[in-house]
């Protein structure tokens, strides 16, 4: 027979893990570093204190959209369930009081919310003794290890997530009321989380040695290899960190919700991890290359922390920095292969990547405009500036290809290839392809990097050939050929 509401035992509910899928310490420690980044250095600081006294000088410092947070939506709704039966439900967390209030009145199912202070940490033994100080029997849903304690003296159990070894441990303690269970931590998740198709960019290193005949050279071609993989690895280090630093920006757009961390799909701890471990096997493998290599790639990392942590949110100077770390691929790519990159190559690349670094911002500003958002989370645009970002990225591509024409009529370029004439073919597939791309912003159609679409798009994919062929024919002997 099922219960009388008013024999419901109290249920408590734990927060990290259980209710939502992250770690409101983890959460609110990247918060605090990403305002501030010399925050990092008081950090050890207020730990001397205790684990209890750091929670509450984060907690003081950030402001958390309890409402972005990612939750355990199936728990959520069996607590509401419970809350319509009148069954007393208490917030119970290791994490900061401020931060726990802020959850339980999002939520709006919870009779009260506990939390750690200031000089008390509640969890574990802490936890079960402020449980029982209010209430003699209860059940208890929790997800880790250190729960254990609790479900001892507890009349049952909400298991979370619980790995089969915990669920053996549980089963002896207390019966199980209910169960739930979410994807945390799978491999699919982790190969999102690195990009591997932002790893398309990376080709650019193959740039310079193509442009100076050198793709016969295997020795020139492993070097180039070993440089993309150095630059994917880094790349992907910084795409982790980045989304460790905008969890709250992604969580409210359209498409990055999905990614891994701002879904809670991988625990936060996991990306702190792996970050640094991508960027030390990238320098690792670099130490294979010239040393200008490693220099540059030092300061291809540089500039991207740079951006991560400031400069993204300054108008204008983050496209210019997307330009020229796209312009710095090539750049270690002919440092990889040991070539001097011409001021020609150096001058076309800016224009035409800053154009594109110019689509990024378009996109994202022509959604806000439909959406009648008026200013981009966490950037420095308003909605309003969509005509004039599309005015900068049209003139930039326009001065890409003057840029290109004036090489092709350079007395080095000149002599450089057997039949220069060819290359002016290819002023107007360059017109075409980032003007069709334009275009294509314009009607919604891309909702991604525009570098990344191009290289996955079949009609740029073709241009890039003909393009490719172009220079491969302008240096080829065949009048020589016709003539013999």
């Amino acid at each position: 027979m099922p219960r009388q509401e008013n024999n419901l035992p109290p249920l408590y509910v734990d927060l990290d893990g259980t209710l939502i899928k992250s770690d409101l310490l983890l959460e609110s420690f990247l918060e605090l570093i990403k305002h501030n980044l010399l925050f990092i250095f008081l950090v050890p600081f207020w730990l001397l204190s205790g684990k209890a006294n750091l929670k509450q000088e984060i907690a003081k410092r950030v402001e958390l959209r309890a409402d972005l947070l990612p939750y355990n939506v199936e728990l959520l709704a069996y607590l509401r369930e419970q809350k319509k039966l009148q069954r007393k439900i208490v917030l119970i967390s290791a994490s900061n009081q401020r931060l726990v209030d802020a959850v339980a009145t999002h939520c709006a199912c919870f009779d009260a919310a506990i939390g750690s202070d200031s000089t008390s940490n509640c969890s574990g033994a802490r936890k079960l003794a402020r449980i029982q100080q209010d209430d003699a029997q209860f059940v208890y849903a929790g997800d880790n290890q250190v729960d254990l304690a609790v479900w001892a003296q507890a009349q049952a159990a909400i298991a979370v997530n619980l790995s089969p070894s915990l669920q053996s441990k549980l089963s002896k303690l207390c019966p199980l009321e209910a169960e739930f269970n979410y994807s945390s931590g799978s491999f699919r998740s982790y190969i999102r989380t690195l990009r591997l198709h932002q790893w398309l960019k990376n080709t650019l290193v193959f740039l310079p040695l193509a442009l100076a005949h050198q793709l016969d050279n295997p020795a020139l071609i492993v070097n180039a290899m070993i440089a993309f993989l150095c630059f994917g690895l880094c790349a992907s280090s910084v795409y982790i960190l980045n989304d460790l630093l905008d969890l709250a920006s992604d969580r409210q757009h359209r498409s990055k919700f999905r990614r891994p961390f701002a879904a809670g799909d991988i625990p936060l701890i996991s990306g702190l991890f792996l970050s640094p471990i991508l960027l030390v096997s990238a320098f690792s493998l670099a130490t294979t290359l010239p040393r200008t290599f490693i220099v540059i790639l030092a300061f291809y990392y540089l500039c991207t922390g740079l951006y991560s942590f400031v400069l993204k949110r300054i108008m204008l100077v983050d496209v210019i920095l997307l330009a020229a770390l796209y312009t710095l691929r090539i750049i270690s790519g002919a440092a990889a292969v040991s070539v001097i990159p011409s001021f020609w190559l150096l001058a076309f690349s800016m224009f035409l990547f800053f154009s594109l670094a110019v689509v990024k911002r378009y996109t994202e500003l022509n959604y806000l405009r439909n959406a009648g958002i008026e200013q981009s989370e966490g950037r420095g645009y308003y909605a309003q500036d969509l005509n004039m970002m599309a005015m900068f990225g049209c003139a930039s591509t326009f001065l890409s290809v003057m840029v290109f024409a004036l090489y092709i009529n350079n007395e080095e370029t000149q002599n450089q290839y057997l039949t220069p004439e060819l290359l002016w073919l290819i002023c107007p597939l360059l017109l075409y392809t980032v003007t069709r791309i334009w275009l294509l912003a314009a009607r919604g159609k891309i909702e991604e990097d525009p570098i990344v679409f191009a290289l996955k798009d079949r009609v740029s994919q073709m241009v890039t050939l003909a393009c490719g062929l172009l220079l491969w024919l302008a240096n080829f002997p065949w009048r020589q050929i016709i003539l013999s």
